[in-house]
């Protein structure tokens, strides 16, 4: 429970700054070109792994290391997205996109202190489970806060909808307080200690190019595969509010039933057979799509191949978070964690920036069965895992 609650409140602000407040300005009349610029305001969430140390070498007075720093970011978080409520986008910008930046600052930093917590509390048979589940909480977050927040905003004012937000936030405050802090272990004697050691630890391991060329390959696929969902689905005739309807609605339910899948098969399969099992089918999903092109405007298999995909891409997701898990050191579980997945979104950023030259000059066919070799690398990278596991033994 603690651990889906708190996937909740990782999970809420992320479309306070994003997609909900981009409504909000535009209700306001603000200019195409500023809400654009805003983006910039996500920053945080792509350079955490740089006060990470910080939240790993020292201990809050309260609560403990993890805890102690994930109700700071909690309470920072509940009263910054409450400040909306006293601004307005067409007379005080400088102000939202402040708030906005330092709403992104204490969200990223929220999941440093969460994700590390996370790690540190679940055995290794239940980091599938573990993942699956702080998923779920997750995204129901993002449907509050997206869907949710844009269905109040026809009946309220947006003021209240962000006052409405913060109150939320109070569910991730009370599960840190009633949660138990993880057992501590030997800490970084200095700051310097907590910047350098964690780097160091991880690079001296044999094979941790290995790892980290696996960690950028293995969601490849299914990255580049959603890349242009929606300009495909778009060009094949399917209107917006199809496309609100299945892929951002039925699409985001099929993912939660992956994760939960991946999570719970996990605990059978094993960590190494699960990365097989569900890499291969959500490298093989991606066929869906290009059945899709290949016949063209069909509501049955847009429902079916948005349903396979997400479910598919939802296990590799359970999988690809537990093993991310199994590598981090306790001693160093906020930085490593936060690097980690640092270069899970370098991977994103690199594999989609190139899908719209191969779409248009390929043709969509040709894209997907592209999306869908793309996964080989990954999956081949696998048979090296054993090494991996004997050689990069996270440190207790």
């Amino acid at each position: 429970m603690v651990i889906l609650l708190t996937g909740f409140s990782s999970g809420l602000p992320l479309a306070l700054t994003g997609a909900t407040l981009q409504a909000w300005m535009s209700d306001a009349q603000v200019n195409l070109t500023v809400i654009g610029v805003f983006a910039l305001a996500t920053t945080p969430y792509s350079l955490k792994f740089l006060w990470a140390p910080l939240m790993d070498h020292y201990i809050p007075p309260f609560l403990g290391r993890r805890r102690g720093w994930m109700l700071i970011c909690q309470v920072a978080l509940a009263i910054t997205i409450a400040l909306f409520a006293f601004c307005d986008p067409g007379h005080s910008l400088g102000t939202i996109a402040f708030l906005a930046f330092a709403v992104a600052f204490f969200s990223a930093s929220q999941d440093v202190a969460i994700d590390a917590f996370r790690t540190e509390t679940l055995l290794p048979e239940e980091l599938g489970a573990g993942a699956g589940i702080q998923t779920l909480g997750y995204r129901i977050a993002m449907i509050v806060s997206g869907a949710g927040a844009l269905a109040m905003a026809d009946h309220l004012p947006w003021k209240v909808v962000y006052l409405v937000m913060a109150g939320a936030m109070s569910i991730g405050i009370l599960a840190t307080l009633f949660a138990s802090e993880p057992k501590e272990v030997r800490l970084p004697k200095s700051l310097a200690e907590a910047f350098v050691l964690p780097l160091k630890e991880f690079w001296m391991r044999k094979g941790a190019g290995e790892v980290l060329l696996f960690l950028f390959l293995y969601k490849i696929d299914a990255v580049m595969a959603n890349a242009l969902t929606t300009p495909f689905l778009l060009e094949l005739g399917f209107s917006k509010t199809d496309i609100a309807a299945v892929v951002k609605t039925f699409g985001i339910a099929a993912t939660i039933v992956g994760v939960l899948i991946g999570g719970a098969w996990m605990a059978s399969l094993g960590l190494r057979r699960a990365l097989w099992v569900f890499g291969i089918a959500q490298g093989v999903s991606n066929l869906t799509f290009l059945l899709l092109a290949h016949m063209g405007k069909s509501y049955p298999v847009m429902m079916a191949s948005v349903a396979i995909e997400n479910i598919c891409s939802g296990m590799g997701t359970a999988a690809y978070t537990a093993f991310m898990m199994s590598l981090c050191d306790r001693r160093f579980t906020a930085t490593q964690f936060a690097l980690l997945t640092s270069l899970m979104a370098l991977s994103r950023a690199a594999t989609s920036a190139p899908t719209g030259f191969l779409a248009q000059h390929l043709g969509w066919e040709i894209f997907f069965l592209i999306s869908t070799l793309i996964a080989i690398p990954g999956l081949a990278m696998l048979s090296r895992f054993k090494h991996w596991q004997l050689q990069i033994k996270p440190g207790n």
